[in-house]
């Protein structure tokens, strides 16, 4: 088949283009072809992957969304796909990967009625519609099974479009044979006292994940504990808030930033505990990643992905609402706490045995078979 896959953005790191990158491959590797349309692409260019950059000129987001779909449809038409695959939401596709959650349900849930008078509201709300209302065909790879009602509440979705997959961890995150020796490696990279509790937080959108509740609960944590934290930051978005967050908290020798990184693996292997108390996240493949690396995981009920590590019993999910001193709390006791150990061995068993790596294989077999 002759595929087309359109994304607004693609990075390395992140989880979205990640997973575009995986599909794709996946659908290369059955003999089709798959040319990508996007507006911005960073990193280098994949083998066998032609890449359409389709240029825009507005300063505005939705502005320049909207320049883009404009553009980009009449070259869909033009080329005649068999399959037009969207990992974000826009109207002439036959399938959506949705990584994000329901646009609607968060403009409600944060904003008052005055929101929705904005241009921009109006705009990306239509896209949405496009891809969710009862008269669309648009077939729905789904990975977060929750997402769904909100979908179907706000747009009457029927249930029949919706193709839940599993999610798709990556087989060199499970801990190697060595990770004993890999973990005293990157402690000594990072110059880590024998008694440093290490912990990592991993992710693009240091706000949306929670990096500022992470910091403020390390400034909570009791003497003995605050002196041996260190943090470890990877992802990419903009750090000068939290360098200065961190500075007025006295924290400013205890945090890394180390940028985006292919190597997350094995700061995974090095660290004490995962800290992901995101504000809102569809799923959280991080979290997976931490389980199936032996790293504990402390983490939020807004996770979609938080229901694993309830299920492999591999850390600690903190109900909504957020409470920073409950974060801070539960944070200081599972570093002192005898069952690190048994999370861990939980998270290694865990990854021995749960669906959790096949979500491209997935979403490939959907896109052949489903019309």
């Amino acid at each position: 088949m002759k595929l087309a896959f359109c994304l607004f953005r693609y990075f390395p790191y992140g989880g979205l283009q990640r997973d575009f990158l995986r599909i794709a491959a996946a659908c290369l590797a059955r003999g089709h072809t798959v040319d990508v349309y996007t507006m911005r692409w960073e990193g280098e260019k994949i083998a066998g992957l032609p890449v359409t950059i389709v240029p825009v000129t507005a300063w505005q987001n939705h502005t320049r969304i909207k320049q883009f779909i404009k553009k980009l449809l009449p070259l869909l038409t033009t080329k005649k796909y068999d399959r037009v695959v969207g990992f974000n939401r826009m109207p002439g596709l036959d399938f959506y990967y949705a990584a994000d959650s329901c646009y609607q349900a968060k403009v409600r849930q944060q904003h008052g009625a005055w929101y929705r008078w904005l241009p921009r509201y109006r705009y990306l709300a239509a896209n949405e519609a496009a891809v969710f209302s009862p008269a669309a065909k648009v077939q729905i790879l789904l990975i977060a099974g929750r997402e769904r009602d909100n979908f179907m509440r706000y747009y009457a979705t029927p249930a029949t479009r919706f193709h839940l997959l599993p999610p798709g961890i990556t087989r060199d995150r499970i801990a190697p044979p060595d990770a004993s020796a890999r973990r005293i490696d990157v402690r000594a990279q990072l110059q880590l006292a024998p008694e440093a509790l290490l912990l990592l937080f991993v992710g693009s959108g240091f706000k949306t994940k929670g990096l500022d509740r992470v910091l403020a609960g390390i400034a909570r944590l009791p003497q003995a504990l605050r002196t041996r934290a260190q943090l470890v930051v990877i992802g990419r978005d903009k750090s000068a808030a939290f360098i200065q967050q961190a500075q007025q908290l006295g924290l400013a020798e205890h945090v890394k930033f180390l940028g985006g990184r292919d190597d997350v693996a094995a700061y995974m292997l090095a660290a004490d505990i995962l800290v992901h108390p995101a504000r809102n996240e569809n799923t959280g493949t991080v979290l997976l990643e931490a389980v199936v690396a032996g790293l504990p995981v402390l983490t939020t009920a807004a996770c979609g992905y938080a229901l694993y590590i309830t299920q492999a019993q591999a850390g600690k999910v903190l109900p909504e609402p957020f409470d920073v001193a409950q974060f801070s709390a539960t944070l200081a006791d599972m570093l002192i706490s005898s069952q690190r150990l048994q999370w861990q061995q939980n998270g290694l068993a865990f990854a021995q045995q749960a669906d959790i790596y096949s979500l491209p294989e997935r979403a490939a077999d959907m896109i052949e078979s489903l019309s």
